[in-house]
C-alpha cells in the first residue's frame, strides 16, 4: 500500500486523573487533564500499542485530520496510517499532548482549579520524567500494561528514552529519533536566549500575561526564529533561500530584503499566533534538565541499566543540534548493557527537522524494524 494512505478523520479525545501527580520539582497537580488521540484498533490482548511522544512544539494531533477542508494533517502523518512505516493496520497508535502544553493538556493557560483563572507563572516547572510518568498513567486509562513500542524523535526521543528507564517492563521496543542523552552547553545557551527573548518583553507580566489580556508575541517570535534556525542545516537554507532578494535588489534598510528574513519571519509570526509563552518557556527548561546520566556521577551506561527493550536509534549527518555523535553515546550506553540495539545514521541534508520530513531511505528503516514488532490477536 502506498504511504499515502490517509488515517482519514480524527477526533481528540480526554483523560481526567484526579490522583494527584507529584513532580520531580517537588511541587504536587492536584488533578490535570491530557488530551490525546489514537488511531487504528487496540487488539485483543493490548499488545499492539505504541505511544508517540511528541517534540517541543508538537502536540496529541499526530495523523490525519479533524474534516475534510483541513489543509493540513497531523504533525507525523508521512509516517503513521494504513501502509505506512507505523502501519495503523497493525498498531494501535497513541499520540498525547504533554502536560504543561497549550493544546488541551493542563497547562499554564489552563483554569486553576482553587482560583478559577488561569494558573500562568503559578504553574510548575516539569521534566521529561513527570512526562513519562503521566503517560504511563494515560495508558492505564487505556487499560495497556505494555507497550508494543515508544517512538519520539528529539525532545520526544528523550521522553521515549525514559520510558526505557522509568517503566522498564512496560515497554518492547523503544525508537529514538534525532535525540541525544541531554544538551550540549551551546543547545542550553539557545534556550536561554528564547527564554530571555520571552521574559523581557513588556506584555509577559512575569508569566500571567493572560490577566493583562495580551500575549507577549514579540518575544515568543524572536524565541521561535531563533529556534527555527538550529532546526535547518546551512545547506538546507542555502538551497532553499540562498541568498535570494525578495524585490530582486537591496534597498539599503532593515526592512525584509531577503528571503531568510522573509521566510523567519513568517515563521515566527505563524508561531506566537498559536503557542503559548509559558509553555514554551517549560518545554525549553525540560530539555535543559534531561540528563539520565546525572544521579550516576555522569555515567549515561549507568543510567540505562535498568531498560529491557530492544532499540532502534536514529540520526540524521546534518543535525547539528543534535549530532549523531550524541546518538552514538546513546547507542555505546545501551551496549554497554548487553541490550539490542539498531542504529542508522541518514544522510539528509535537512538538519534537525530530518526527523519529521519524507525521506524514503530514513523510513525505510522505520517500516522494516516496525514489521518485526510481534503483536498479537486483533479485536
Amino acid at each position: 500500500m502506498s504511504e499515502s494512505s490517509s488515517i482519514g478523520i480524527v477526533a481528540p479525545q480526554i483523560a481526567h486523573f484526579t490522583d494527584p501527580l507529584p513532580l520531580k520539582s517537588g511541587e504536587v497537580l492536584p488533578q490535570y487533564d491530557l488530551v490525546y488521540e489514537t488511531y487504528g484498533t487496540l487488539n485483543a490482548d493490548k499488545s499492539n500499542a505504541v505511544m508517540i511522544c511528541h517534540a517541543l512544539s508538537g502536540h496529541h494531533h499526530v495523523a490525519g485530520k479533524y474534516a475534510e477542508t483541513d489543509k493540513h494533517a497531523g504533525w507525523w502523518d508521512n509516517l503513521i496510517g494504513p501502509g505506512k512505516p507505523l502501519d495503523t493496520n497493525r498498531f494501535f497508535v497513541i499520540g498525547l499532548n504533554n502536560l504543561g502544553g497549550c493544546h488541551g493538556s493542563t497547562g499554564p493557560s489552563s483554569i486553576h482549579p482553587q482560583t478559577g483563572k488561569p494558573w500562568g507563572s503559578a504553574f510548575p516547572l516539569l521534566t521529561v520524567e513527570d512526562w513519562v510518568t503521566s503517560q504511563a498513567r494515560l495508558a492505564d486509562y487505556l487499560g495497556i500494561k505494555q507497550l508494543a513500542a515508544i517512538v519520539g524523535g528529539s525532545l520526544g526521543g528523550m521522553q521515549a528514552l525514559q520510558w526505557t528507564i522509568s517503566y522498564p517492563e512496560r515497554v518492547r521496543h523503544a525508537l529514538v529519533i534525532a535525540a541525544a542523552p541531554n544538551l550540549t552547553a551551546q543547545n542550553i545557551a539557545f534556550n536561554e536566549v528564547a527564554r530571555q527573548a520571552i521574559i523581557t518583553d513588556p506584555e509577559f507580566h512575569g508569566g500571567d500575561y493572560y490577566a493583562h489580556k495580551v500575549v507577549p508575541r514579540r518575544g515568543l517570535r524572536i524565541a521561535r526564529m531563533l529556534g527555527h534556525i538550529t532546526y535547518l542545516s546551512d545547506d538546507a537554507m542555502g538551497a532553499k533561500f540562498g541568498r535570494k532578494l525578495r524585490e530582486g535588489e537591496i534597498k539599503y534598510s532593515f526592512d525584509v530584503e531577503f528571503e531568510m528574513e522573509s521566510y523567519l519571519r513568517y515563521q515566527g509570526d505563524k508561531f506566537a499566533g498559536e503557542f503559548d509563552a509559558n509553555t514554551y518557556l517549560r518545554m525549553t527548561r525540560a530539555l535543559d534538565y534531561f540528563d539520565p546520566a546525572l544521579a550516576h556521577d555522569g555515567d549515561l551506561s549507568q543510567a540505562l541499566a535498568p531498560a529491557q527493550a530492544d532499540f532502534l536509534v536514529i540520526s540524521f549527518t546534518s543535525d547539528w543540534r543534535f549530532s549523531p555523535a550524541r546518538s552514538r553515546e546513546i547507542v555505546k550506553a545501551l551496549l554497554d548493557n548487553e541490550l539490542s540495539v539498531s542504529y542508522a545514521e541518514v544522510t539528509a541534508a535537512h538538519g534537525h527537522d530530518a526527523f519529521l520530513m519524507q525521506d524514503a531511505h530514513y523510513h525505510a528503516i522505520l517500516r522494516n524494524y516496525l514489521k518485526k514488532i510481534k503483536v498479537g490477536g486483533q479485536a
